[in-house]
């Protein structure tokens, strides 16, 4: 059985004209004409078809196509091999694409622009983007996620090394304040709970007395953040609750 050109032009996915420029090249030539002198191609034209589109995807140049098929001493197998080896090379090339994009989406979440070593070296095994997502649902829309997202896209390495080292400092400070039985309305812990309020002001956004009752609300609602603070110093994120809402009220009564 033969096809006409429009045919296998179908068949393959490819232009008439493609398949005019290959027989113009002598890189594929049908095995038949019709009495009208129509180009036919049969199964071994199909065959080969095939292969001149399987190297041109992996980027091969005409020239190189027809040398590869054209060699006498390459054999049916070798040239299935030969596929082979290209499109798994061409797969782990593939791979290691898609996962440099998608590290590049991962960090552009939070606008944090790092290589994953790098975001390793400030954060350790915690994940900085943990709850992006959920923020943007949240509040993608607020002028306080739009600037949160402008600072954080701003910062560089040693920026979030800085930031990181400020919550670990801070974080210390008010496990040792829990452990020594200070009380949230003292004002130790009024004043941490500052110190708090203006971390957050200062490096991501604006954050008001009231919004910061509500983070505090959340922080002992919400069994991740709790789980965050508590793993501080357990009853932390309890405490600091209390410490946010007692220092809201000296700021704003």
């Amino acid at each position: 059985m033969s096809y006409s050109v429009g045919q296998v032009a179908g068949f393959a996915g490819v232009t008439v004209r493609t398949l005019h420029h290959y027989d113009d090249i002598a890189l594929l030539v049908p095995s038949e004409r019709s009495h009208a002198g129509h180009r036919r191609y049969g199964d071994d034209d199909l065959d080969r078809l095939q292969r001149i589109l399987f190297y041109r995807e992996l980027g091969f140049p005409l020239d190189e196509v027809a040398a590869l098929l054209d060699d006498p001493a390459a054999d049916p197998r070798a040239h299935l091999r030969r596929q082979h080896e290209l499109l798994t090379a061409r797969i782990e090339e593939l791979q290691k694409m898609a996962a440099a994009v998608e590290h590049a989406m991962e960090a552009r979440k939070m606008g944090i622009n790092l290589t994953p070593e790098e975001r390793f070296e400030v954060f350790g095994d915690k994940d900085p983007e943990q709850y992006a997502e959920e923020a943007e649902q949240r509040w993608g829309g607020t002028e306080a996620y739009a600037e949160s997202q402008r600072r954080a896209a701003s910062y560089t390495k040693e920026d979030w090394k800085r930031i990181q080292a400020e919550v670990d400092d801070w974080g210390e400070r008010y496990a040792a304040l829990v452990a020594a039985g200070e009380q949230p309305s003292g004002e130790a812990a009024m004043d941490l709970a500052e110190e708090h309020r203006q971390h957050i002001s200062g490096h991501y956004f604006e954050v008001s007395y009231e919004m910061h009752r509500c983070f505090g609300e959340m922080y002992v609602s919400d069994e991740r953040f709790k789980a965050f603070y508590d793993s501080m110093r357990p009853g932390l994120a309890e405490h600091l609750k209390e410490a946010i809402l007692a220092n809201a009220a000296r700021h704003t009564a």
